[in-house]
């Protein structure tokens, strides 16, 4: 059976993405992603889900992604799932994170001060 491991999202920043280096100087940028999900309940009451999710972003486009991208800005992302693991005090801990291998400028906040 053939595997297939592809995730499109669309959402806003939860904080301003940081930039760190790889041992080998390859940039990358670490920036949370928040993603709502709204419905109507059948009662007709309005629903609300709110997902928060941790995504990279390797090399020329971490640099282009901590550049343009702040808290609130808006971003459509194309990447694959990748589950990290790790050890802490005792206990063990994971989580499933967005590598970003594509994204899209989707929205601009007006600012008086930006440069074109």
């Amino acid at each position: 059976m053939s595997n297939f491991n592809s995730v499109i999202l669309m959402g806003n920043f939860t904080r301003d993405p940081q930039l760190v280096y790889t041992p080998n100087q390859t940039p990358v940028a670490e920036f949370g992603l928040a993603v709502n999900r709204k419905w109507t309940k059948q009662d007709g009451s309005q629903g609300e889900e709110v997902l928060f999710i941790e995504c990279s972003v390797y090399g020329k486009r971490a640099e282009v992604v901590v550049k343009h991208f702040t808290k609130g800005s808006p971003i459509f992302v194309q990447g694959k799932l990748k589950q990290e693991r790790w050890e802490s005090a005792g206990t063990q801990h994971s989580r499933i994170k967005v590598i970003v291998d594509n994204f899209e400028f989707i929205g601009r906040k007006e600012s008086g001060n930006e440069q074109k």
